[in-house]
């Protein structure tokens, strides 16, 4: 199709390369520079998209990222597409592909617009009220129904093949937002010596300046003086320049999250290119200076194709170089909006008429009048006509009592621009947790008190007149490098002529005759909320704008409420008669913009995503035949199936062979943590609730660490090297806590201790050897330490060689067996793994897995911390009370302790359960009450934290948490099933060896 909507010169266009693209499979031609909403328009095309949930026509209605309506799918080769991107903010390239959404078999015939028929039935709330009756039809018939309507856009089917990056970076001062503040305060801020990131999400820096034809700065072109301060800023290393970059999310300590888009708007990207790099910066001091964004009118029927925010036409055709119709009517509020007028008459569109809502116009009214534009003040909009696009507007005068309506008139038109005035883009402020005010003169929130160190310059402060911007700018720029700690350069203003001054606002709705029950008057395009929508959620009781947002969904999803709020605010608080800082401000969430998915993974995908952690004996236990579990962030040997064997027969044999010969294990995936420092131990003592400060060097301990409120928090054995270095272990999903939580009191509660905590969990393979036959099997391995029962006894440790590498020996178990832990450097895990299995293979031995070392210590009634223990047991109710260091002054948790709920006699503690049916192996997590058959609703007494069979035992034994479980030795309480209720006695939870003789063998 021709461009037949171009204009004869100007925009900052390309025009000598033309750029063919298709838009639902109709070839287009534009020029490069070109979005793909302004190529549209060139060729005529308004109608882009059907909106959410009435499925009505909707065309562009604003030119950047605060465009509702235009939401269109990006196709790219290979199938894959990218849904929801605006047609305002996609820049086009050579065979782009584009399609529209929400509509079905075609964009001008929709099924789905018998929506808008049947628009009563869809009122605000009606999913709330629709589908609670009758109950059986939720799940086959409502349910379905509504996921099947629900979204906007296909999510795409394939992988994305793209890549992200991620970069960090620092500097003294970050600038958001290219406009003449930005810029003004860019260059205040390299005056000063500072180093400063500039980023602007569009594809060119200057923001308004690149549709600006008539201000002038310093007796120059706007425009011009942009352009020869971009490129100083270009030439100085001092300055990054970041276009395509969108300041979307803002964190503690003026850390600011930014997405630069690399290749989207390139044909063919090189293949070595990201996608999107994410961008994750830590600023000195950070200028905001974000802008405004035009307000739309709420009238009825505002949402037609060809209805546009005046600004947005005046861009297309001052920077684009197209006309966004042939005859346009302007109603405004604001004198932002004459301009805009002047600007497309000048390009060739017809302006009949400026409806000015201020019963007595604005600034520019004789200007107007001089170019032979017919200006009506104190004007209202009745209504529109045009299915496609709008054809015609009716116009009226508001009559003195505000409710009025006279003189009425229809103008035919293919156009129309609205303004309402500006509304501050706050959103970065408000994330930084500053605190914002209501301007009322100007009905607008602006930034307050802030929070980090930063400050708004601009339109995004609520100052609009051009000059004022640029000088507040600059004093931000200077005041932001100044507090960075530079002293350089001067204050100064600048010399600004024949700007418009964007005087006059207008919120909430405007006034018709019209039946406000029928009409739609719309105040979020993006959702279909409507004037009534918001009437109708304060008759039913909401009072607070963040109630009526999510009873309407008005400023929901990528919208944001950026062109929606204050109209909704306005109407809201009109509607309950109460001014507007009383209704509220809905929340601003990052991402304000629409942010990919990609860029928050990086590379964080596939195996990056959920990397493949390996122990270094992992290529030999699969060389046994191990079949392997997640564990954490751990693949952990789960059980040693022989041919034939099923799950349940290997874990029975493993767990029989270990008891009555010998086994091995890899317990490599432990934490591991080096206290080291003159002041260690008394770090340990209070670290733990054990005693520590007495335990000899070449000793071990069972640790157990409690939270401030007294609950069991990790445990593990401690190793006491030398009298200053102990060696810590952990649980092998605590390992990262634990050193947190150590980390944590060591910075900021005993600052004066001299101790220093290093992670070796990757330092250290560990071998468990298991069994009667365990100190035979290491014998002839070991080297330089006495492993006998009187030279090493249970829970010590020792330091010597393993198969000629060095190792710390300890001597424990966590079978209830004679047993040895060999820590060894990891590069010889493997090694040393293969040696000591060539051994117990001579006893007929073996190698054992995750789920025979759970049967094996449940047999002694050792707890898993986070299996047996829910974070609401102390050490006490969790069976190792005796660890507690009794005559200790003071150590993590021991307050909490001593909380009078903690006393209370009817707290679970953990006990075994033998069935009553030695065959019957119950099911962790199942409820244990009083009777066979509890009533529902019925307390629960505690529930399974265990439950195995046990080959040993010959029958199934279980573990629990039980209200006043050790005073019900001997009783039998009930586990209700499905299949009925199964009797259980309560018993101690030490099933083998209560006397130790085999620990200690």
């Amino acid at each position: 199709m021709s461009a037949s909507f171009r204009t004869g010169s100007g925009g900052r266009i390309d025009r000598s390369k033309p750029v063919n693209f298709t838009f639902d499979g109709v070839a287009y031609q534009g020029v490069r520079g070109d979005t793909l909403a302004s190529a549209l328009i060139a060729n005529g095309v308004h109608l882009v998209g059907r909106s959410f949930k009435y499925h009505r026509p909707r065309g562009f209605m604003a030119a950047g990222s605060e465009e509702a309506n235009a939401m269109v799918t990006v196709i790219r080769d290979a199938g894959r597409t990218t849904p929801n991107l605006r047609a305002t903010q996609v820049e086009i390239y050579e065979g782009l592909t584009v399609i529209s959404q929400n509509r079905w078999p075609s964009l001008k015939v929709d099924a789905g617009e018998i929506n808008d028929k049947l628009s009563p039935l869809f009122a605000s709330g009606f999913y709330y009220k629709t589908f609670m009756w009758p109950q059986s039809f939720w799940k086959d018939v409502y349910e379905p129904k509504i996921r099947a309507a629900a979204g906007f856009g296909e999510a795409p089917k394939e992988a994305d093949p793209d890549r992200y990056l991620n970069r960090f970076a620092h500097c003294d001062v970050l600038v958001v937002g290219s406009g003449p503040a930005g810029l003004a305060a860019t260059i205040a801020a390299v005056e000063t010596g500072a180093s400063v990131i500039l980023c602007d999400e569009q594809a060119e820096l200057g923001g308004s300046l690149l549709s600006e034809t008539k201000a002038t700065i310093e007796g120059r072109a706007a425009r011009d003086w942009a352009t020869d301060i971009i490129m100083s800023l270009a030439l100085n290393d001092g300055v990054r320049l970041m276009t395509r970059t969108t300041a979307f999310g803002w964190y503690s300590d003026n850390f600011v999250a930014l997405c630069e888009r690399l290749t989207d708007h390139v044909a063919e990207p090189d293949a070595r290119m990201p996608r999107e790099r994410m961008w994750q910066v830590r600023a000195r001091q950070v200028v905001i200076a974000a802008g405004a964004i035009e307000r739309p009118l709420v009238f009825p029927e505002n949402d037609r194709p060809g209805i546009m925010l005046a600004d947005a036409a005046r861009i297309f055709v001052n920077r684009y170089g197209v006309k966004p119709g042939n005859r346009a009517v302007v109603v405004t509020a604001c004198d932002s909006a004459y301009q805009a007028a002047l600007d497309l008459k000048a390009a060739g569109v017809e302006v009949p008429v400026i409806a000015d809502i201020r019963p007595h116009g604005g600034a520019m009214m004789k200007e107007a009048e001089g170019a032979g534009i017919r200006v009506i003040t104190g004007a209202t909009v009745r209504g529109t006509k045009g299915r496609l696009r709008v054809s015609a507007v009716s116009l009226g005068r508001i009559g003195t009592d505000g409710v009025s309506i006279n003189d009425r008139e229809t103008v035919n038109c293919d156009l129309v621009l609205m303004s309402g005035g500006w509304t501050p883009t706050v959103h970065l402020f408000s994330q930084s947790r500053g605190k914002l005010k209501f301007d009322e003169s100007k009905q607008i929130f602006i930034p307050g008190a802030a929070r980090d160190e930063e400050r708004s310059a601009g339109a995004c402060r609520g100052v609009f007149e051009f000059g004022a911007v640029i000088n507040d700018g600059f004093a931000a720029g200077h005041e932001a490098g100044r507090d960075a700690g530079f002293s350089k350069g001067a204050l100064k203003t600048f010399d600004v002529d024949d700007a418009v001054d964007p005087e006059g606002f207008y919120t909430g709705a405007l006034p018709h005759e019209r039946d406000a029950n029928r009409v739609k008057a719309f105040v979020d395009f993006q959702h279909d909320v409507t004037a009534k929508d918001i009437k109708l959620a304060t008759r039913e009781g909401f009072r607070s704008i963040e109630h009526v947002k999510r009873y309407t969904t008005t400023g929901m999803a990528t919208d944001q409420g950026k062109t929606s709020n204050i109209n909704a605010l306005a109407i809201a608080a009109k509607a309950i008669d109460k001014p507007v800082p009383q209704v509220g401000l809905t929340t601003f969430r990052p991402p304000y913009t629409p942010t990919t998915f990609g860029l928050f993974a990086g590379t964080a995908r596939g195996d990056l995503f959920d990397p493949v952690r390996k122990t270094p004996m992992h290529d030999a236990e699969a060389a046994l035949g191990a079949a392997f579990e997640d564990v954490g962030l751990w693949k952990r040997a789960w059980y040693y199936p022989r041919s034939g064997e099923s799950m349940h027969e290997a874990v029975n044999r493993e767990c029989k062979t270990v008891r009555d010969k010998v086994g091995m294990f890899d317990a490599t995936t432990l934490g591991k943590i080096e206290v080291v420092g003159p002041d260690a131990a008394e770090f340990m003592h209070r670290i733990y609730v054990n005693p520590f400060m007495k335990l000899e060097p070449g000793r071990l301990r069972y640790g157990i660490m409690t939270r401030d409120d007294g609950f069991v928090y990790d445990d593990g054995v401690v190793g006491r090297m030398t009298a200053d270095r102990f060696h810590v272990t952990t649980t092998t999903g605590g390992a990262p806590r634990v050193l947190s939580h150590m980390e944590d009191y060591l910075q900021t509660e005993w600052t004066d201790l001299k101790v220093w905590l290093t992670s070796t969990t990757e330092q250290w393979a560990v071998i468990a050897v298991q069994g009667p036959h365990a100190r035979d099997v290491l014998t002839p391995l070991v080297e330089g330490i006495d492993i006998s029962r009187d030279g090493m006894p249970h829970m010590s440790v020792k330091e010597g060689r393993i198969c000629g590498v060095p190792t710390r020996l300890f001597r424990m178990s966590f079978t209830g067996e004679t047993g040895f832990e060999v820590n060894v450097p990891s590069a010889y895990g493997r090694a040393v793994w293969e040696a000591i299995h060539a051994e117990v293979v001579k006893y007929d031995g073996c190698a054992y897995g995750t789920e025979a070392m759970h049967v094996l210590r449940a047999e002694k009634g050792y707890i898993i911390v986070g299996q047996d223990t829910d974070g609401t047991l102390t050490p006490d109710e969790a069976g190792v009370g005796w660890a507690v260091g009794k005559a200790k002054a003071d150590f993590v948790g021991k307050r909490g302790l001593m909380r009078p709920d903690l006393k209370d006699a009817n707290r679970k503690q953990f006990v075994g359960l033998l069935t009553a049916d030695p065959g019957v192996v119950l099911e962790e997590g199942g409820q244990i009450t009083d009777m066979a058959e509890p009533a529902i609703g019925e307390h629960a007494l505690g529930h399974i934290t265990s439950a195995y069979w046990s080959s040993n035992l010959g029958r199934s034994i279980a573990l629990c948490n039980l209200e006043r479980g050790r005073s019900r030795y001997g009783e039998t309480v009930y586990v209700p099933m499905p299949g009925g209720s199964i009797a259980v006695k309560v018993v101690d939870p030490i099933f083998i060896d209560k006397e130790g003789t085999r620990l200690n063998g």
